[in-house]
């Protein structure tokens, strides 16, 4: 079960990332569907898990160009509705090594609140995932319901934020890179932020900790990746859907590096993302 956003990705491949004021040429461009939610419930659906996505969307071409990708990944939509605002963009550039710089238009997304059929979805499913490119107040409030119904809640904690103390009290695992869990552990020790914390060390693979203590690092494969966008998510909808599985947490966090691994070797956020098949015969 993911609540968050989607977007509409228009990617440009630059030989480098422009510096505040520099103007570069592009040496390629496409437009992709993305966004931190969208990207998490393919993650998941092509994992294998039955998955469940709450987003808004405007009604735009965007939108129903997002509607189609859902379908075709067997995620379920009921709860996508339609907001008066445009579908979400994001504007992408990706230079040689794979590294990229994203600006995000929120649209739809800035809109998304919860219903009471929302509610009871949550609280049917196993593992509720959660980002931040959507309205807190209304993160927070799903994290309460899936906390109160029993329902694991992970939390990815991007785009970086000042977070509630209510919304880490009901975390079960929090996902964070090296900047991010930084900026929430304010030069403290990152791992007490949440009963379980996993720390994505982008081509080192991740570390994860419970109660407060180290447990299981992944290293990850060598790779020539092309384009790191979406790796994040992928990891985390990968992860989530092993764990709904039941997968004890060192498993999962082998899996979801593997499947990370994958993405970050073809372009664009849900075009990159690996099949089921694809990620276990990594590990094989």
């Amino acid at each position: 079960m993911i609540v968050g956003s989607a977007n509409i990705d228009q990617v440009f491949r630059v030989t480098t990332i422009p510096a505040p004021g520099e103007t570069v040429l592009s040496h390629g461009s496409s437009i992709a569907l993305g966004g931190k939610g969208q990207n998490q419930a393919v993650a998941a659906a092509r994992a294998g898990a039955s998955t469940a996505f709450i987003a808004a969307l405007g009604d735009d071409a965007f939108g129903r160009s997002v509607r189609d990708g859902l379908a075709e990944d067997g995620i379920d939509s009921t709860g996508v509705r339609t907001a008066t605002a445009p579908t979400g963009t994001a504007l992408i550039a990706v230079d040689g090594s794979g590294e990229n710089t994203i600006i995000v238009e929120s649209g739809a997304n800035a809109l998304l609140e919860l219903t009471d059929t929302d509610a009871r979805t949550i609280a049917a499913a196993a593992v509720l995932v959660l980002q931040l490119e959507v309205p807190l107040e209304t993160v927070t409030a799903a994290a309460r319901i899936a906390r109160a119904a029993g329902t694991r809640v992970l939390l990815n904690a991007a785009p970086i934020q000042e977070l509630p103390e209510e919304l880490l009290a009901n975390v079960d695992i929090l996902v964070v890179n090296e900047h991010e869990g930084a900026f929430l552990a304010r030069g403290g020790d990152v791992a007490g932020l949440a009963p379980v914390v996993i720390v994505t060390l982008g081509a080192a693979g991740a570390v994860a900790y419970e109660g407060g203590r180290e447990t299981a690092t992944v290293p990850a494969p060598r790779v020539s990746a092309v384009d790191a966008t979406g790796a994040g998510d992928t990891f985390c909808g990968a992860l989530a859907a092993r764990l709904a599985e039941g997968a004890m947490l060192a498993d999962a966090l082998r899996f979801a590096v593997a499947a990370a691994s994958l993405s970050v070797q073809s372009h664009g956020a849900v075009p990159s993302i690996p099949t089921r098949a694809r990620i276990d015969g990594t590990l094989m």
